[in-house]
């Protein structure tokens, strides 16, 4: 059985909308967006260019894979595009229909814990969720998430959408970190069982 694998930026307050841009999610009023962009650093770089280089399959929420899907496939300059634009992307949408215009992307219609359980049972490369709160906290209710690969910011926000929902609990076990020039803590867990 293969892992579902978070993969995400916070805030040490636990926000993660619009970490990239500040039009990224204004959902809520939000105004604080592109807060990560100051701390990327040559640790962060590679720490994502070889989760890259696995080529492992993405898990998106429909805002995040409508928001990778009008950018990544346009990119000419950026290695990420390349693989990004091969890579199995699995979309997890009420709304959304077939086809979804960005190559190698399959919807996922259905209730996220039964379709997600299902495409996890198949075997195969672990999945990395990127982005995609709302389908996290749903993973999380239905005990998917195997692994927690947290890029948390030493910046609180006070305001904004977060990962962990009001009402979620989790016992978490630390199994790696790494500290950035940037004083970001790339930190790894898993839940304890």
């Amino acid at each position: 059985m293969r892992e579902i694998v978070v993969f995400n930026s916070l805030t040490l307050d636990g926000v993660m909308q619009a970490p990239g841009d500040a039009d990224e999610d204004r959902r809520g009023g939000f105004a604080n967006g592109g807060w990560s962009r100051p701390y990327q650093d040559e640790v962060m770089g590679k720490v994502a260019a070889r989760g890259m280089a696995e080529g492992a399959p993405l898990l998106l929420g429909r805002l995040t894979y409508e928001n990778f899907s009008s950018y990544w496939p346009h990119q000419t300059d950026n290695p990420f595009t390349e693989v990004l634009n091969r890579s199995q992307k699995y979309v997890v949408s009420r709304t959304l229909v077939e086809p979804l215009p960005w190559e190698n992307s399959t919807l996922l219609a259905g209730e996220a814990g039964e379709t997600v359980a299902e495409i996890k049972a198949e075997g195969g490369q672990d999945i990395v969720v990127l982005g995609s709160g709302q389908l996290i906290q749903t993973l999380m209710r239905h005990d998917l998430v195997d692994r927690y690969v947290l890029l948390v910011h030493p910046l609180v926000l006070g305001s904004g959408r977060r990962m962990f929902g009001p009402d979620q609990h989790a016992r978490l076990d630390l199994v790696d970190v790494v500290p950035t020039s940037t004083g970001v803590l790339i930190a790894t867990y898993t839940p304890q069982t």
